[in-house]
């Protein structure tokens, strides 16, 4: 009979004999892509690769890992660095790539209270994420995998109170009972028709509201006119940052149409919010205290790695009501720590601790220095775009991001921007993705990465003019 010692050993054993040296490789790897990033193509056209099949034995991790640096990583983007401007697209921040490896290391479970200090460390992640905006102790928080999951969480909470208003407890009752929901905004964001879609409140019930003249910001006497034509509450989804201009729209205004209308304040700040850190922007959310919800991202501006935001609420018990898990496993009591119980996620990776590492690491003038700082470089790539006669500015710059287009006789077609763009990708050094803005064709950039410097808005900017036909 064979010894133990002499039974061939997997791979997974190996690895689990040898984890310092998968650790080591690992990183190995990790500084590679990290030293190489601010040199490396931004974006890439990538080329069709083969399909990869399943290894019969597999490969241990040193194997696997080779077969990703021959296989993938040619192709890998540098999303990450400090040039990517689509997609309001933040990096990682040092102390969050440590706080999002050990997340992994942990790879806790927060589902019991008494378990571990998961639940401890990610209240004062909220906290701090919540002082860092400026708001009181009123709103909970949780995290989320995205802005379209915050937003669809907000909604399924406005969708409940407008149930209460009418007698209905949608969730326990279903959609039958409740009926149409007026849902408005000015310039609604891709993900807030998803929401709608998948809550079953329909795409197509979203009233758009007019906007003020060369605005993306809600006609505030637009949105009084609207309401006054509902009977009964409403849902108003408001923007604290636009994808397009970063327009903002003004809260208190909207909040001054209480006093007359009943309706559900949901506020889509998934970047924008976050400029509440700075002095010089804090304006821009006048009233935001006043929101029922609140979507904002964590992997923006605040810059954790994919895929990172928050809800925040005033309402904790129509967030009960809506997301409860009922099962007698599981503690049946509501609270700001039962994180199972306020999203559709029961299981939850701990997105908490990169927010919470980063935050400590840095602080709120640290947040502040990188908001501040986006904003004065975008307003620089503005002013050279502005002053160019082969291009055209479309919208004032607000904050960090910037709406243009290529100059042309009756405005150039989506054709010609795209393929603009196409030569910009293909150029290397920076990346931004095609729009449209009152009817034209357009493009924007994003600044809302922590590495971004004005070498880097003026590369993009020679790269922008090399790129003209």
């Amino acid at each position: 009979m064979k010894q133990a010692d002499e039974v061939p050993s997997s791979p997974l054993d190996r690895d689990r004999r040898g984890i310092e040296q998968v650790l080591e490789t690992t990183v190995r790897e990790a500084k590679r892509f990290l030293n190489a990033l601010d040199g490396q193509p931004v974006a890439h056209r990538l080329e069709a690769l083969p399909a990869a099949g399943l290894p019969e034995h597999g490969l241990g991790t040193a194997g696997a890992l080779d077969d990703l640096q021959r296989r993938y990583a040619p192709w890998i983007s540098g999303s990450a660095g400090p040039r990517y401007f689509a997609f309001v697209t933040g990096g990682t921040t040092p102390a969050a790539l440590a706080g999002d490896w050990l997340t992994t290391v942990y790879d806790q479970n927060g589902s019991d209270a008494g378990e571990s200090s998961v639940r401890q460390l990610s209240l004062d992640a909220v906290a701090m994420f919540r002082d860092l905006l400026g708001l009181s102790s009123d709103f909970t928080g949780v995290f989320v995998s995205g802005a379209t999951m915050s937003s669809f969480v907000g909604l399924a909470m406005a969708r409940q109170w407008v149930g209460k208003r009418r007698g209905v407890d949608v969730a326990a009752q279903g959609l039958a009972a409740l009926g149409e929901v007026p849902v408005l905004s000015g310039t609604a964001h891709s993900s807030i028709y998803k929401g709608l879609a998948m809550l079953g409140l329909g795409r197509q019930n979203l009233q758009t509201v007019a906007t003020l003249p060369q605005r993306e910001a809600v006609d505030v006497a637009a949105l009084d006119q609207a309401l006054s034509a509902i009977a009964g509450p409403a849902v108003v989804v408001a923007n604290a940052g636009t994808v397009n201009s970063t327009d903002f729209d003004d809260l208190e205004a909207i909040l001054e149409l209480r006093q007359h209308h009943d309706f559900w304040l949901h506020v889509d700040g998934a970047f924008g919010a976050i400029a509440a850190c700075s002095e010089r922007f804090r304006h821009l959310l006048k009233g935001l205290e006043g929101a029922d919800s609140l979507t904002v991202d964590a992997h923006k501006w605040l810059n954790v790695p994919y895929d990172s935001a928050l809800i925040f609420s005033r309402h904790l018990n129509l967030q009960g009501e809506v997301f409860r898990s009922m099962a007698p496993y599981l503690e049946p009591s509501i609270g700001p720590d039962t994180f199972l119980h306020l999203t559709p996620e029961n299981s939850q990776r701990w997105r908490a601790l990169p927010v919470w590492m980063s935050l400590a690491a840095y602080g709120r003038q640290g947040y502040a220095e990188i908001v501040e700082r986006c904003c004065d470089l975008a307003r620089w790539l503005g002013q050279q775009i502005d002053g160019h006669e082969r291009f055209s500015l479309l919208a004032p710059v607000r904050l960090n991001g910037l709406c243009f287009t290529l100059a042309a006789s009756g405005g150039p077609t989506s054709a010609e921007v795209n393929a603009f763009l196409d030569r910009l990708r293909d150029d290397g050094t920076a990346f931004l993705t095609p729009t449209s803005y009152g009817g034209q064709a357009a493009m924007r950039v994003s600044i809302v990465n922590w590495r971004t410097r004005q070498e880097d808005v003026e590369a993009t900017w020679r790269a922008m003019l090399r790129c003209l036909e």
